[in-house]
């Protein structure tokens, strides 16, 4: 699996060893991602969960401006996890190679910025306009899926860019206040069904559980069975050691 390391310029994320606010913070942090098996970075600079406070985009930008060429400076992908044109435009002149693109794709600008820079576009499920306006899907989570990303991929087909697209389920995104108990059934059905996303023809990309508990694991567990092409991962070492453990003899 290709690992993307996440590294958070906003200061409310959740995990706080991915928070980076300075450019000696993201030279530590991508170090220590390269080292503990990342193969590329996710950076966002503004946070989705509902512990998050939203800021104008230029506040935004101007957390990620002095990251990016930190990041770049690797040679690695170094994708732009935004819901935000502005911000995604700045991003790739700045020398981002990937659009992580947090609104799933659902506008035309987004698709502008896409086709301008003829990139690899993670285009994730959501149940709202935006990770922080969403509902709980109550049918059938893949065939509700499908019926999403039948439409992104037609407003891809419009731009040019399908071959272009990296399909993700969404599962790092929730509604507000969903109880963990139920997100955990929800996850756990769609991880164990995400093969079914292959009917497009484009390879996966799963934000990959990181919390140390028994359920997390279980799910981890099940998404590394199932050989995602492209995980996004807050611990890549513990990844990797799952993937010994699985795949090894395969």
């Amino acid at each position: 699996m290709f690992l993307y390391g996440v590294v958070n310029a906003s200061p409310d994320s959740l995990n706080a060893d991915s928070i980076v606010i300075t450019p000696e913070d993201a030279r530590r942090r991508a170090d220590s991602l390269i080292a503990d098996g990342a193969n590329g970075f996710d950076l966002g600079g503004q946070g989705s969960t509902d512990n998050a406070s939203v800021v104008a985009w230029q506040e935004e930008w101007s957390r990620l401006e002095e990251i990016i060429p930190v990041l770049c400076s690797y040679g690695l992908p170094v994708s732009i996890d935004t819901w935000r044109p502005e911000v995604a435009r700045r991003a790739f002149a700045a020398g981002v190679t990937v659009l992580n693109a947090a609104n799933g794709m659902q506008t035309d600008e987004m698709w502008e910025v896409a086709a301008e820079n003829n990139c690899d576009v993670v285009v994730p499920f959501l149940s709202g306009p935006n990770p922080r306006e969403m509902e709980m899907v109550r049918t059938d989570p893949i065939g509700t899926m499908i019926e999403f990303f039948e439409g992104r991929l037609a407003d891809a087909d419009r731009f040019g860019m399908r071959a272009r697209c990296i399909v993700d389920p969404g599962t790092g995104f929730a509604p507000s206040n969903w109880p963990w108990e139920e997100r955990y059934v929800y996850q756990k059905r769609v991880y164990s069904n995400m093969n079914e996303l292959r009917c497009f023809g484009l390879p996966l990309y799963i934000a990959l559980p990181w919390k140390e508990t028994a359920q997390h694991d279980e799910l981890l567990e099940i998404i590394v069975e199932r050989q995602p092409e492209y995980g996004r991962a807050h611990y890549p070492g513990k990844v990797r050691r799952f993937e010994t453990r699985i795949l090894g003899n395969k």
